[in-house]
């Protein structure tokens, strides 16, 4: 963490939290309004402090977090994460989804076998 910074822009510091692997991915979801900060919808280059609350939305997944720290530096996972702090809700919006998720995936995934594939001729000419 850069303790000289007050503030950094939105796309930078979502990208050095690692929510974002790249910052042209961070401007795309701030640009479509995925990322809210006080509950505003802002532009790339709002700078966000020590205290703002940020609303991220990837995917079907949603982070509501606090800004703890700034820093200008994409570093280690371990020291991303002390650059925010995740509501408690959150947390446990985000695990009832990924249950959910993992309950609704299909038993079937990927290319059929051999097997597979000489079962489902079998089955179209209705033997």
């Amino acid at each position: 963490m850069n303790d000289d910074i007050q503030k950094l822009r939105i796309d930078k510091w979502l990208w050095a939290a690692r929510f974002f692997k790249t910052r042209s991915l961070a401007v795309d979801a701030i640009e479509a309004g995925r990322v809210l900060v006080n509950g505003v919808r802002v532009k790339v280059a709002k700078a966000v402090g020590n205290g703002d609350r940020l609303e991220i939305r990837i995917g079907r997944y949603q982070f509501d977090v606090e800004v703890l720290g700034i820093s200008d530096k994409r570093g280690p996972a371990p020291a991303a994460q002390k650059l925010y702090r995740e509501s408690e809700e959150s947390r446990e919006r985000r695990a009832l989804l990924a249950e959910q998720l993992k309950a609704e995936q299909p038993a079937f995934r990927g290319r059929p076998t051999k097997r597979d594939r000489r079962l489902i001729e079998e089955f179209r000419r209705g033997r």
